[in-house]
């Protein structure tokens, strides 16, 4: 059978691929969307956390015999944790200067982060096993299904719609917005407002390593895998909308497909076709396609 004269399983299998992809995408620039919109830092470690998070499930297993699932609890915490020492430390000194400040030093973080487990491990790669439950697939006709990806749409699709509840639909999340717009006031109802501040970018660094363990047994776990991916996520947030909950998640996913179908359609374009969506993005609504103008 074939689609516009491409075969069904080759297309229904390169869109699977992009929506596996975009799904990354979207948890990661959830994770970047929550600092900026919060707290407007550009959080350019977001790629070194989500590295972070795919060896804390590596060497968790290899050092401690921790599984899978534990790991998915556990990786996230750490690197959430580990976040919680960077925003207290480095980041909130920054809040009241230029974005340029906050972008230079969590480049700086990044940049040490994959220099050291370069120096530990190399940039080959470590192999990390799908869970046993998780292995194998399943044949739906037009095309083979892994469960374990299937498994990855569903746990990113979970945790962005919880995380946009929270913030959108919940008194969690007004005060939240209410104490990066007006700290004083909200400091004045007798609500701590440096831990809010503090726990966003721990959430937001819990996301991406969220990520990188859900990453993990589908690649290589290697010191450059964030940075190979951080630009097209940061591409993704601004064609979303800086700070945009919604329009990070629904981009992510929507520039995964095309993705896909560009590697169908036209192969040599696919590794450029975000950006080039980017371009016209910024050239016809420079704010982004959910984000608000200035």
């Amino acid at each position: 059978m074939e689609i516009f004269g491409i075969p069904s399983q080759v297309l229904m299998g390169q869109l699977m691929i992009g929506l596996i992809n975009g799904s990354f995408y979207a948890v990661l620039s959830l994770g970047l969307a929550i600092i900026f919109g919060l707290l407007n830092i550009i959080n350019f470690a977001h790629g070194a956390q989500y590295m972070l998070g795919a060896f804390g499930a590596y060497l968790g297993m290899k050092w401690l015999g921790i599984n899978y699932w534990a790991a998915l609890v556990l990786s996230p915490l750490a690197v959430g944790l580990l976040a919680v020492v960077i925003e207290r430390g480095m980041l909130r000194h920054l809040y009241k200067l230029d974005h340029l400040y906050g972008l230079l030093l969590t480049f700086g973080l990044a940049l040490i982060a994959e220099g050291m487990f370069t120096n530990f491990f190399g940039v080959s790669g470590e192999s990390y096993p799908t869970p046993e439950i998780l292995q194998g697939g399943v044949n739906l006709g037009f095309m083979y299904l892994p469960i374990y990806r299937a498994w990855v749409l569903v746990a990113a699709l979970t945790i962005c719609f919880a995380a946009w509840y929270t913030i959108e639909r919940t008194s969690l999340g007004a005060t939240l917005r209410a104490a990066t717009q007006r700290p004083d006031l909200v400091q004045a109802l007798g609500i701590n407002v440096p831990v809010l501040v503090t726990s966003t970018y721990a959430a937001g660094a819990a996301l991406a390593a969220f990520a990188g363990v859900l990453a993990a047994p589908i690649q290589q776990v290697n010191p450059i895998m964030g940075s190979n991916l951080i630009i097209v996520v940061f591409a993704v947030v601004v064609i979303g909308g800086m700070g945009s909950i919604l329009g990070a998640i629904v981009t992510g996913l929507g520039l995964g497909l095309i993705e896909g179908l560009t590697r169908v359609i036209y192969p040599e374009a696919s590794a450029v076709v975000i950006f080039l969506i980017m371009v016209l993005v910024l050239l016809v609504k420079p704010a982004g396609l959910f984000g608000k103008q200035a």
